[in-house]
C-alpha cells in the first residue's frame, strides 16, 4: 500500500487496518464467547437516535465566526423537531485549539470561544426540558501541553506530576519509534530540552499522552467524570480510548507496524482492568451511555469491551465501515454489506453496535457513500438515512447530513484547509517528495474539514451561521442546500429524515429486530429483513444511479409500504424494480 494512502487512512480514521476482523469467522466467535442472550435488554441508549454537533460549526451568536453554546440553545427547538433523542457534543472544554478542542488545558472549564459555564448549564437544562439527553466527549488519552499537569510535569524530573505523562530520558538514547497521527514526520517522540527527555504524543506535539499506568492519573479522570455527571450529563463518548494503556517499556515494533496500527496501539495490556475500574467506581453509579472510539483489532476485542457481563462499556463504535469508500476509486457494495452484516452477527446477543456513516473525522456522508451530483444528491441522501435508521444498533447522525450537505468543492489549495491533520500531512508529503497532485486529490475528497463546514441555515450571507467571517470556508451550495429551503418542502431530505426517525421510534422491530441479509452478492442492491415478535419488515436500498430489478424469495413478499423516498414503488409479483438510489421499507 503506498505510504500516502496508509498515512491518510490513519489520519482521518484513527482505526484502519481491521483485516483481522473481516477474516475472523463467526464460528470462532461463537466458540470463544458465552451463549448469546435470548432476549436483548431494552434501554434508552439503544432506542435513541444520536445527533452529533460539532459546536464550532453549528451556530454563532456573537459574530466571531465560531459556533457557540448560545447558538445551540437558540436551535434546541430545531434539534427537537428532528426527532432525535441524544446529542453528542464534540469538546467544548478550555483548549488552545491545536486540534479544535481535542487538546484540553482545563477539563472543568468552557472554552471562552464557546461561552461560559452558565451557558452550558442553560443548554443542558434546555435539552432535558425537551427530553434530549447529552453525551460529551471525554478526551483523556492525552491532554494539551498547556494543561497545568504537563507544565508541571515538564518542569523537572522530580516534579510530583512527572509521571502523569510518558517520558524517556535522553541519556538512554532515543526510544524505539512510535507513529504519530498528526506529527509532520509521524514521530510520536518529542524532545524537550528542559529536562533532556522525550515525551510521547500519539497525536500532535501539543497533545502529550497521559500515563494511565499511574493510579493518580486514573483518579484524576474519575474526578473529571464525576464533575460532569453530577452536572447531569447523560454519558461519554471516550475519544481515542483504546490507546490509553501502553507497554511502558516501549519495545521495538516490526517494520511497517503503522499499517496495522490498532494491532499495536489498541487494546493495551491494562485497558480492560482500567475500564472495569472506571465502571465500578464511577459509571455504575449513574444511568449513562458510554461508547469508546474504536473497537480493537478483532471481533473478540469488541465483544470483550461491550458484552453485558464485561461491566465496561455500552456499545462499540467500530471504523471498519469507514475504511470502505476511502478511495477515489469508490467502493464495492458487496464489501460494504459484508462489513455491516458481519458486525451485526458478531454482536447479536454479545453487545451493542453503533451505526454511522459520518462524523467530525470523515468527509460528508453523501459525497463518500452516495452521489452528491445535483440529480442524485437528494435521493441518495434519503437512501443512506434509511440505512442508518433501519439497522440494528444505535444510529449516529452528523449535523447537516439531515440536509444532504456535501463535501466542499471550494477546498482547492492547502491554504483552504484548517485541519492540523491536513496541513501537517501536506508538509510531510512535500518533504518525502510525494506526488502532490495525487495527495491533494485525495485530501479534497477525504479531508476532515469537509465534515466541519458551517451549518447551512438559510441562503443569506454566511448561510445564517454567523454575522462575522466564518472560521472555515462555507460550502458555496448553501444557497440551494439549507434548512429554510427544506423546512416546508414535504419531499425534502430534511423532512424525510424526520419521517424515518419517527418510523424507527414507533417500531421496535427496527431497533431490536433480528437482521437477515438478502442478495449478499448483488452489486447494487442492499436488502435485508428485520423481525421481532411476529412483526417483519423488508428494507430495500438501491446504492446505484441505475434502475435495478430483483426477484424476491417467496418468504419475503412485500405488503404495505411504510416509507419510500420516491412517490411510487414498482412491484410485479415477486419482482421489484428500484429507481436510482431508491429506498423502500415494506411490512411483510
Amino acid at each position: 500500500m503506498p505510504r500516502l494512502l496508509t498515512l491518510l487512512l490513519c489520519l482521518f480514521m484513527f482505526a484502519a487496518c481491521t483485516e483481522q476482523q473481516a477474516s475472523e469467522s463467526k464460528d470462532q466467535i461463537a466458540e470463544n464467547t458465552a451463549a448469546k442472550d435470548t432476549e436483548t435488554e431494552r434501554t434508552w441508549w439503544k432506542e435513541g437516535i444520536v445527533y452529533q454537533i460539532y459546536p464550532r460549526s453549528f451556530k454563532d451568536t456573537n459574530g466571531d465566526g465560531v459556533g457557540d453554546l448560545r447558538g445551540i440553545i437558540e436551535k434546541l427547538d430545531y434539534i427537537k423537531s428532528l426527532g432525535v433523542d441524544i446529542v453528542w457534543l464534540n469538546p467544548i472544554y478550555a483548549s488552545p485549539n491545536d486540534d479544535n478542542g481535542y487538546d484540553i488545558s482545563d477539563y472543568r472549564a468552557i472554552m471562552p470561544e464557546f461561552g461560559t459555564m452558565e451557558d452550558f448549564n442553560e443548554m443542558l437544562a434546555g435539552m432535558h426540558e425537551r427530553d434530549i439527553k447529552l453525551v460529551m466527549d471525554l478526551v483523556v488519552n492525552h491532554s494539551s501541553d498547556e494543561h497545568e499537569w504537563f507544565e508541571q510535569s515538564r518542569s523537572s524530573r522530580d516534579n510530583p506530576y512527572r509521571d502523569y505523562y510518558h517520558w524517556w530520558p535522553a541519556e538512554k538514547e532515543k526510544p524505539n519509534p512510535r507513529f504519530s497521527f498528526f506529527d509532520v514526520n509521524n514521530d510520536a517522540w518529542m524532545y524537550d530540552s528542559t529536562t533532556n527527555a522525550y515525551y510521547l504524543h500519539y497525536f500532535s506535539r501539543k497533545q502529550p499522552d497521559l500515563n494511565w499506568e499511574n493510579p493518580k492519573v486514573r483518579e484524576e479522570v474519575k474526578d473529571i467524570m464525576r464533575f460532569w455527571l453530577d452536572k447531569g450529563i447523560d454519558g461519554f463518548r471516550m475519544d481515542a480510548f483504546q490507546y490509553v494503556s501502553k507497554d511502558t517499556t516501549f519495545p521495538k515494533l516490526p517494520e511497517g507496524y503503522e499499517k496495522d496500527i490498532i494491532k499495536y496501539y489498541g487494546m493495551g495490556p491494562n485497558l480492560h482492568p482500567y475500564l472495569k475500574e472506571l465502571n465500578r467506581d464511577v459509571l455504575s453509579e449513574y444511568d449513562v451511555m458510554t461508547v469508546a472510539e474504536g473497537a480493537g483489532s478483532t471481533y473478540q476485542d469488541a465483544i470483550d469491551l461491550v458484552h453485558p457481563d464485561s461491566n465496561e462499556l455500552n456499545m462499540v463504535y467500530h471504523f471498519e465501515g469507514m475504511d470502505v469508500g476511502s478511495s477515489l476509486d469508490g467502493y464495492k457494495l458487496t464489501e460494504f454489506k459484508k462489513v455491516y452484516s458481519e458486525w451485526d452477527s458478531v454482536l447479536a446477543g454479545n453487545g451493542w453496535n453503533s451505526i454511522f456513516l459520518a462524523n467530525h473525522d470523515q468527509p460528508r456522508m453523501v459525497s463518500k457513500y452516495g452521489n452528491d451530483s445535483p440529480e442524485f444528491r437528494a435521493p441518495s441522501s434519503k437512501m443512506l438515512t434509511t440505512f442508518i435508521l433501519s439497522m440494528r444498533g444505535t444510529p449516529y447522525y452528523y449535523y447537516g447530513d439531515e440536509l444532504g450537505m456535501t463535501n466542499n468543492e471550494a477546498f482547492q489549495e492547502i491554504g483552504d484547509f484548517q485541519d492540523i491533520a491536513a496541513r501537517n500531512s501536506y508538509e510531510g508529503a512535500l518533504e518525502r517528495g510525494e506526488n502532490m497532485d495525487n495527495f491533494m486529490a485525495h485530501l479534497r475528497f477525504m479531508s476532515r474539514d469537509n465534515g466541519r463546514t458551517p451549518m447551512q441555515w438559510n441562503d443569506t450571507e454566511h448561510a445564517g451561521f454567523t454575522d462575522g467571517e466564518p472560521w472555515l470556508m462555507l460550502n458555496p451550495n448553501y444557497e440551494q442546500i439549507n434548512v429554510e429551503a427544506q423546512e416546508d418542502d414535504p419531499n425534502s431530505v430534511l423532512n424525510y429524515f424526520r419521517r424515518m426517525a419517527q418510523l424507527r421510534q414507533e417500531n421496535p422491530v427496527l431497533v431490536y429486530g433480528d437482521y437477515e441479509l438478502l442478495f449478499p452478492n448483488h452489486e447494487q442492491v442492499y436488502a435485508y429483513t428485520r423481525s421481532l415478535d411476529g412483526k417483519e419488515m423488508l428494507v430495500m436500498l438501491n446504492f446505484s444511479e441505475e434502475e435495478v430489478s430483483v426477484d424476491l424469495p417467496l418468504a419475503q413478499q412485500p405488503g404495505d409500504v411504510v416509507i419510500n423516498n420516491y412517490e411510487n414503488t414498482r412491484l410485479e409479483g415477486s419482482n421489484v424494480t428500484l429507481e436510482p438510489y431508491q429506498a423502500v421499507i415494506w411490512e411483510i
